[in-house]
């Protein structure tokens, strides 16, 4: 419930939806004990919670941005717009209640749109629909001269098998539709059900064509032939707004690509808001009444945060320090940490097992071709490149055609040791190229 801050559980003693204002059990939980103000005056007793516990009341009856609009109307109003739609602010006005038509347009312009607080979230949303139509995935409606990648090669397998040229897929959706009709002839001597047969057998085939037509029509218009390079695009979005786009993503067969995108931005611009607005209530839950001070309590936060690393990292090196090489090892990869670099060095148990040194890629063949993070797994699981190529491309190629990959099947595909395999699947479902099926 602590995600939305319009989602709130029912009273615990009556059920019934709470409201503004409610107590908290300061004793109780977690999950909170919330009572509403009936139960509360009543002596509510439940398990462990006693009547004479402390408790708090919870409101959002304070100013956040304006000192003549409460917590709780910023949230109303955000919500009456998504609602009733940017633009319509009478709209808005009707089911706010408390404000006029002309305050909640002066008020959302002046802090949600041209506040230089938010200039870093998504509020713009021309503006990300045009660095989105500066970077899209491979087109699918032929060119004059489109890319002619060779049958098999790591580009034709991203392009899941698509030409072009033709404006076709090398291995069709429902691909072996047409078998049905290999054998079917008309002929004059047909009996009338055997005729009606052979025409029900046709439909069921247009109907087959009409669902691939389908399915190659969403592809079309969302860009979706480099599945891998579509994915990356999806990274740009917060971890909590990915979980989102791929819950949403369902919708695309039903909206067209800009609304779709529109869609998902309209969400993502509602999390910073939230986001947001949750960071101002911290802010406000520590007393903090202006923005000099919150740059200063941001920076207490951070050095406290900082000073609680330095005591893990003061019990770490204690761990190592009975082993000269151990130490060594830990203090090189700390200095990569802290020099902003992935560390390459890892830290050796001290189970009495010594791990092998990581792997020097210099000079092997295929080097070239990876980036940062494929160099840190073959390092790490001591596979030179042109393996880890191999075992990546006939994983991928794999998933694309199933539609998604087990750590089984991986290992099947694989034939080296298992713990190899698990670290290779793991870090393509981390990066993306692969789906867990």
């Amino acid at each position: 419930f602590a995600d939305d801050p319009f989602d709130k559980p029912p009273c615990r003693g009556c059920s019934s939806y709470l409201t503004e204002p409610y107590v908290k059990c300061a004793e109780c939980g977690p999950p909170p004990f919330l009572l509403c103000l009936q139960c509360f005056t009543r002596g509510f007793e439940y398990k462990k919670h006693q009547s004479d516990h402390t408790y708090e009341i919870m409101t959002s009856d304070f100013p956040v941005l304006d000192p003549n609009w409460t917590a709780q109307e910023e949230m109303s109003l955000l919500e009456a717009v998504m609602d009733c739609g940017f633009g319509n602010w009478q709209d808005v006005a009707n089911q706010m209640c408390t404000k006029s038509k002309e305050e909640c347009e002066k008020h959302y312009m002046k802090h949600f749109i041209n506040n230089p607080l938010f200039a870093s979230t998504l509020l713009n949303l021309k503006q990300a629909e045009e660095a989105q139509q500066n970077e899209t995935a491979i087109p699918f409606h032929p060119a004059d001269d489109p890319p002619r990648p060779t049958f098999d090669s790591l580009l034709s397998r991203d392009m899941a098998g698509y030409m072009p040229a033709r404006a076709d897929f090398v291995e069709e959706f429902d691909n072996y539709a047409e078998w049905d009709l290999r054998d079917i002839d008309f002929v004059e001597d047909d009996s009338d059900i055997l005729h009606a047969l052979k025409i029900a057998v046709v439909d069921i085939y247009h109907s087959r064509l009409k669902e691939r037509q389908r399915r190659k029509k969403i592809i079309r218009d969302h860009g979706l032939i480099n599945l891998r390079k579509f994915q990356i695009l999806e990274r740009r979005y917060p971890k909590e707004v990915q979980d989102l786009y791929e819950t949403m993503r369902r919708f695309a067969r039903i909206l067209g690509p800009v609304e779709h995108d529109k869609f998902i931005e309209s969400h993502a611009l509602e999390f910073e808001l939230r986001r947001e607005i949750k960071r101002l209530q911290e802010y406000r839950a520590a007393g903090i009444t202006n923005f000099c001070s919150a740059r200063t309590y941001d920076n207490l936060k951070k050095t406290r945060e900082e000073e609680r690393l330095k005591r893990t990292m003061l019990s770490e090196v204690l761990q190592y320090i009975q082993d000269s090489s151990a130490c060594q090892q830990w203090l090189s990869r700390q200095a990569d940490i802290d020099s902003g670099l992935s560390p390459t060095v890892p830290v050796p148990s001290n189970s009495g097992r010594r791990s092998a040194p990581p792997l020097n890629l210099t000079g092997l063949p295929g080097t070239e071709k990876l980036n940062e993070k494929e160099k840190e797994l073959c390092q790490m699981v001591r596979l030179v490149p042109g393996a880890y190529l191999e075992y990546k491309a006939a994983l991928v190629n794999e998933c694309n055609k199933q539609g998604g990959l087990r750590l089984a099947q991986a290992r099947a595909l694989i034939k080296i040791d298992v713990n190899k395999t698990r670290k290779i699947y793991d870090f393509l479902i981390r990066e993306g190229y692969i789906t867990k099926a």
